[in-house]
């Protein structure tokens, strides 16, 4: 007997539809091709490397080497469709990558704040939910027929340098931060279903890869000269908490070369490290045409054909770029790349596909396949975009305290400068079309009476031709709001900061205006990297200093609801804020991460460099304070190593362990923190854990390192507890001047905040191994 109820896809298809979907043609194997619907690869009750391994099979050669470019065509008589890999999501989905179309029934997705401001939030449970809201729009637009499914995000390079003009795109300047970071945003993306995929992310850009064009130097051709201590300490961990923890279904290779060797070239950075030794269940990709870069203007190989077998054989397995489609199958011919490594590429690129669901039929019965238009710009996700503006802000200065200020006492405020009514600029770079726009003169516009002046027709602030209105608005109001800073013309990719100063006459139409100010002056900075703001900090007219960063579609509300208390502002800087001499020492292309007396040379970033700075790492204020108690703590923590070389016990204490010697497993130590609000406001703590190894390593170690953070939010004149777990062998350990990562024994220190807590490690010897 026939069933009365129409068939479950049918349903679903209604269903997708009231949504305001639309259900999308299947990819492969579509359930209405005879032709294909049988074959092992359309089987989803079949193993994905079995399903693989088929399709693979049926492949001609050149079938297969034009799957090997992010424009990858359409295999027709096996009803697989053309598919562009190339899509983008660093915060939020967006219109860079020809994989992504703005328009028609998605005209715009939400736009969280740039990297650099979220991780100033310092808050994993924050970045996994903006992870989690960017793959729901980007399957809702997927199935739309609007994206792809493939996203070239996170950015979890180092921010070593301030002049990086991608910098912004950064979790900072801590490994262990960018790490974190990393993992917590591709778990989002990516959802935690290691068989299926909610969309497939990509760490990148790997590896030391942190300069775009700075003096006549350019990314392209650019050879990073790399200590392997540095490598292994800094540059590389990012992409393997990314990999090993993020469980990230890609990871992209840079444009650079690292010691000589194009990184999308390296068999030891991509076959050896990233699939082998951190355990890649993915793809790795090039940079856009960086195949055709090592080859066109690298010269690092004689013909092209030498460059797609050298690229294929190192472990690449796709090419954003048409290179490989045009000179594998030639070097297949010539003999330089067998067949069996043009499928090996493929069955890693095709697994991926796999994971996503995009072979099994009508997209309608995935599990994120009824997300349509409806699911983009939802109020839920405009307001997280809002909070994370509002988590990412950072409090720098506050005289008085000036700030937050009254709307009963301040009913009038003059809103100045080139950031004072900017849209785009707040949204950075690699972003899309955003949901809507709150500037800051709108969201202060929400508290108080405004009177606006721009003082400077742009950020590069020529001339002072502005400067005369904004002073006289500035005599008017109550108070003054001076947004100030950078925007996409001073830094961005393959543009990279000259100095670290304020562009132009800005400082100086600053400086200016806080002398006529009726009332108290803040000054808001709106940068990606940082900035040289010495004169606002010492200048006492200058009561509040706020950075903002490149705050989101929202930030304008955001700011504008932590200037007048609204929200009690809770961020903490991500990178080393250095006064502008800082760069005058060093070059851009100076990969070394520590200091050298004997060369004059200054070292980068908290861990290494000691000298004056404007902010340090991790600065950042608060409208009440917190006082840290250590409740708990060992004072002792016990190694169980497996031996030692020669056997002599004797010396254990005195040396640093080899991480490979000990039984690491899950040791770790855990510590309890009493966070005290004593203040009179609630308040978001961000509670930082700095470790400091002990002393006589040499050169192995910096000066301290982050290893853990937590945020707590604490009422007024409220407790709360937090546990810290901090893991021995990844946490506690340093990395000697071979690469080699060691536990130093001794005593250790742990800094969280004002108080400091002293313990020992000590080996306990297991048994011997020789030499």
């Amino acid at each position: 007997m026939a069933s009365i109820f129409p068939p479950l896809t049918t349903i679903i298809f209604l269903l997708v539809l009231l949504r305001g979907g639309q259900a999308r043609d299947p990819f492969a194997c579509d359930p209405k091709n005879a032709g294909t619907r049988s074959l092992p690869f359309c089987k989803a009750s079949l193993g994905i490397a079995e399903r693989v391994k088929d399709l693979i099979g049926r492949l001609a050669v050149e079938e297969k080497v034009r799957l090997l470019v992010n424009n990858a065509a359409a295999v027709p008589r096996l009803g697989i469709k053309g598919y562009e890999w190339w899509s983008e999501a660093l915060h939020g989905v967006s219109n860079v990558g020809p994989g992504t179309k703005f328009g028609g029934r998605f005209p715009a997705a939400t736009s969280f704040p740039q990297v650099i401001t979220t991780a100033a939030a310092f808050n994993a449970s924050l970045w996994e939910a903006l992870g989690r809201v960017a793959s729901d729009e980007a399957r809702a637009m997927y199935n739309g027929g609007s994206s792809g499914l493939t996203y070239w995000s996170p950015n979890v390079n180092i921010f070593r340098d301030p002049r990086w003009g991608r910098g912004q795109e950064t979790p900072g300047e801590d490994p262990i931060l960018a790490g974190k970071y990393a993992a917590s945003y591709v778990r989002g993306l990516q959802g935690t279903d290691g068989n299926r995929l909610k969309v497939a992310a990509s760490c990148k850009h790997f590896t030391a890869y942190d300069l775009d064009n700075w003096k006549g130097v350019d990314r392209f051709h650019f050879n990073a000269e790399v200590s392997k201590q540095d490598i292994e300490d800094t540059f590389n961990v990012p992409f393997r908490m990314c990999v090993k923890e993020g469980k990230v279904a890609s990871v992209m290779c840079s444009y650079n070369q690292v010691n000589g060797v194009p990184t999308c070239a390296d068999p030891v950075l991509l076959k050896r490290t990233v699939r082998g030794l951190w355990g890649l269940n993915g793809y790795i990709v090039s940079d856009c045409d960086s195949v055709g870069v090592f080859y066109n203007a690298q010269h690092y190989t004689s013909t092209p054909e030498e460059a797609a077998a050298d690229a294929i054989k190192a472990g690449l397995d796709l090419d954003c770029g048409p290179f490989l489609a045009q000179h594998t199958q030639n070097a297949v011919r010539k003999g330089l790349l067998r067949e069996a490594d043009v499928d090996g590429a493929l069955a890693n690129t095709l697994t991926v596909q796999m994971r996503l669901g995009m072979y099994d039929g009508d997209p309608s019965g995935h599990p994120y396949g009824n997300l349509g238009p409806s699911d983009v710009c939802t109020p839920s996700h405009q307001e997280l975009a809002l909070e994370a503006a509002r988590q990412g802000i950072v409090l720098l200065k506050n005289k008085g305290p000036s700030l937050p200020l009254s709307t009963r006492r301040h009913r009038t405020l003059a809103v100045i400068g080139p950031n004072s009514n900017v849209t785009v600029t707040m949204i950075g770079n690699y972003a899309g079309i955003a949901c809507g726009y709150t500037s800051p003169l709108q969201g202060i516009a929400k508290y108080a009476n405004t009177i606006h002046e721009l003082g400077c027709a742009n950020v590069a602030c020529t001339d002072d031709k502005l400067f005369g209105r904004a002073i006289n608005a500035a005599q008017q109001a109550d108070a003054t709001v001076l947004v100030m800073g950078l925007d996409q013309s001073i830094e961005a990719e393959t543009v990279d900061r000259a100095g670290l100063l304020l562009p132009g006459r800005q400082q100086d139409l600053a400086s200016k205006v806080a002398a006529a100010s009726k009332g108290p002056t803040i000054l808001v900075i709106m940068s990606g990297g940082p900035v040289d703001i010495s004169f606002a900090k010492n200048d006492p007219g200058i009561q509040g200093i706020l950075w903002a960063g490149y705050p989101g579609q929202a930030g304008g509300a955001a700011i504008a609801d932590i200037v007048f208390g609204t929200s009690n502002p809770g961020g903490k800087v991500p990178m080393t804020w250095y006064p502008q001499e800082y760069v005058e020492k060093l070059a851009m292309t100076n990969m070394a991460m520590r200091s050298s007396r004997s060369k004059g040379y200054p070292g980068r970033t908290y861990r290494f460099y000691n000298g004056p700075v404007v902010y340090p790492f991790g600065y950042g204020l608060s409208y009440t304070h917190f006082v840290h108690t250590l409740a708990s703590a060992p004072k002792v923590v016990s190694i169980p190593v497996d031996g030692h070389r020669h056997g002599n016990s004797s010396n254990i204490a005195n040396k640093a362990i080899k991480v490979t010697h000990a039984r690491c497993g899950k040791l770790s130590i855990s510590l309890h923190v009493d966070v005290k609000n004593v203040g009179s406001r609630d308040g978001t703590h961000t509670l930082l854990v700095f470790s400091a190894p002990p002393a006589g390593n040499g050169h192995w170690a910096p000066h301290k390192q982050l290893v853990a953070f937590h945020k707590v939010h604490v009422p007024a004149k409220a407790q709360h507890r937090v546990r810290i777990n901090i893991h021995v062998c990844k946490l506690l350990s340093v990395v000697d001047a071979s690469g080699t990562r060691r536990i130093p024994m001794g005593l250790h220190s742990l800094h969280i905040g004002d108080v400091k807590h002293s313990f020992a490690l000590q080996a306990h010897t297991l048994g011997i191994i020789k030499s």
